[in-house]
């Protein structure tokens, strides 16, 4: 009877459905001497189980806590900030003069001829870039027309 109550909960064991208690109680069988010889093929496999339990790791695991000095990192950010401000501040005030002074010259000539002539560059510069881009168009609409024909939409 206890030969048949071994292997059903064997058969539990390996279908992963057995309790801790009768997993206690194939550890126990499988350490006693008398083991049954069809069953004698899981010995070993509980007879780790059990050895592995018993040992024990000498190796020490040394625990350092680091330890973090709020007051330094707070002034290492305040620094970074007061450097960054005084960085923008330097940088602004530096090319401050020339803006000011190209936005008083921006658009103003004292002589007709010359300040037609800049708009003319300046059209002749813009009617350019919209050529191009007229270009493009047309380039599209090529594509177009090919992929109506391939497609016959």
């Amino acid at each position: 009877m206890e030969l048949n109550k071994i292997e059903d909960i064997l058969e539990k064991y390996f279908q992963g459905e057995t309790s801790i208690a009768e997993e206690n109680q194939l550890k126990e069988y499988f350490s006693s001497s008398n083991v049954a010889q069809h069953l004698e093929q899981y010995k070993p496999m509980f007879g780790y189980f059990s050895q592995a339990r018993e040992q024990k790791s000498t190796y020490e695991i040394p625990l350092q806590t680091k330890k973090r000095n709020v007051a330094w990192l707070s002034i290492a950010a305040s620094a970074v900030v007061l450097l960054g401000i005084g960085t923008y501040f330097f940088v602004s005030e530096k090319n401050e003069p020339t803006a000011v002074a190209s936005q008083a010259e921006l658009g103003t000539y004292d002589d007709p001829e010359e300040a037609l002539k800049a708009t003319q560059k300046a059209l002749a510069l813009l009617s350019n870039n919209v050529n191009v881009g007229i270009e493009s168009v047309h380039y599209i609409k090529e594509y177009e027309q090919s992929k109506n024909k391939i497609f016959k939409q």
